[in-house]
């Protein structure tokens, strides 16, 4: 039975979906150099939220460069992992050469229902137009009883989470016209309770909210290369004025970076997430 004009228009892209292809393509190996890191640090919980363990067939939703996909095929997991950019892809398939990887985009997956024991999605739901339509597509591949895991960055941000938008919005850089917040009716509060009731709308069941924190340790030019290279809606804020734009922007950056270094001349940053789950 075709669908209808409503549900096809849940999965059709939106400007955020486009804007956010156009941001990662080709980013991968910079992500992987400067952000990967920091987003590894709630994979175990993620995976424990799942019962990802010995013999699960299990989905890694936005696997980036990885890091999921190894940690649960170190437990014994049959691992899938699907994103969007295909240099995401290829760096998950050098990372966990065992995994099944495929360049594939939420909310339409290429998996029948009920294919998995789990799926995960680590800050995924950050990177989608339609949060909502996609936790409903990964509670429809996921099996009667089984469980799917999300994170997503709390707003507002920690400390650390701030740092390098304070010294862009110090230097008085802008949103690229081209790059559109989530609309309105698409958005959600990114608290314990506004997430929860997004997997609840998703129709899946019990679902239950906490609160990851923990400090983030990078030397200060790494944490600053991400952005510069692009990565991010922060990272496209920060290039919008060009090389004078970046070189007023890093100027601001290195005095607040007082606030952070410890002594090793490292930046202890702040950072605070959140990691849902609910049952399908």
């Amino acid at each position: 039975m075709a669908a209808s004009p409503g549900a096809e228009a849940e999965r059709s892209p939106t400007p955020f979906d486009h804007a956010e292809r156009r941001i990662w393509s080709g980013r991968a190996e910079a992500y992987a150099r400067t952000y990967a890191r920091l987003c590894a640090h709630p994979a175990a919980l993620l995976l424990d939220a799942a019962g990802v363990g010995p013999g699960s067939r299990v989905l890694d939703v936005g696997c980036g460069s990885g890091t999921i996909s190894a940690l649960a095929a170190g437990r014994g997991a049959t691992v899938h992992a699907v994103d969007a950019e295909p240099g995401m892809v290829e760096a998950t398939r050098r990372a966990v050469p065992e995994a099944e990887a495929r360049t594939a985009r939420l909310p339409e997956l290429p998996y029948a229902d009920d294919t998995f024991d789990a799926v995960v999605g680590n800050f995924v739901l950050n990177h989608v137009g339609r949060p909502r339509a996609a936790l409903a597509e990964l509670r429809r591949i996921t099996r009667p009883g089984g469980r799917v895991a999300v994170t997503v960055w709390r707003s507002p941000g920690a400390p650390g989470q701030t740092l390098i938008g304070r010294a862009v919005q110090a230097a008085g850089l802008i949103r690229p016209d081209w790059l559109p917040a989530l609309a309105p009716e698409d958005d959600f509060p990114r608290t314990p309770e506004g997430l929860a009731a997004l997997l609840d709308g998703a129709g899946l069941l019990g679902a239950e909210c906490t609160e990851v924190v923990w400090e983030h340790r990078c030397d200060p030019d790494t944490w600053w290369a991400g952005a510069e290279r692009g990565i991010g809606a922060i990272g496209q804020v920060l290039n919008s004025g060009g090389a004078q734009g970046v070189a007023a922007a890093r100027r601001v950056y290195d005095e607040l970076c007082a606030e952070f270094r410890a002594a090793d001349g490292t930046l202890a940053l702040p950072h605070a997430a959140l990691r849902a789950h609910g049952g399908a």
